[in-house]
């Protein structure tokens, strides 16, 4: 992919900070005290995001277009 920017949202009630998202991509997300975060970087880091969200167990991580706001996970 690469080129479109992206943004992340952890779901709250969803996210239980199993660290699959840090495992995969450690730049772009952290653990908070009650959940994963997402840091924004490099719109060359989109196909990473997407990645970690598909391999959420809980399916708390949201994807979105940064310049329409268009879904594209899940």
């Amino acid at each position: 992919m690469g080129g479109r920017p992206v943004t992340a949202t952890v779901d709250d009630g969803r996210c239980v900070r199993s660290g699959t998202c840090v495992s995969l991509a450690g730049e772009l997300f952290t653990l908070g005290a009650r959940r994963s975060e997402f840091v924004p970087a490099s719109s060359d880091d989109d196909a990473r995001v997407i990645e970690a969200a598909e391999s959420c167990p809980t399916e708390a991580i949201a994807v979105h277009d940064a310049r329409t706001g268009a879904s594209i996970f899940p």
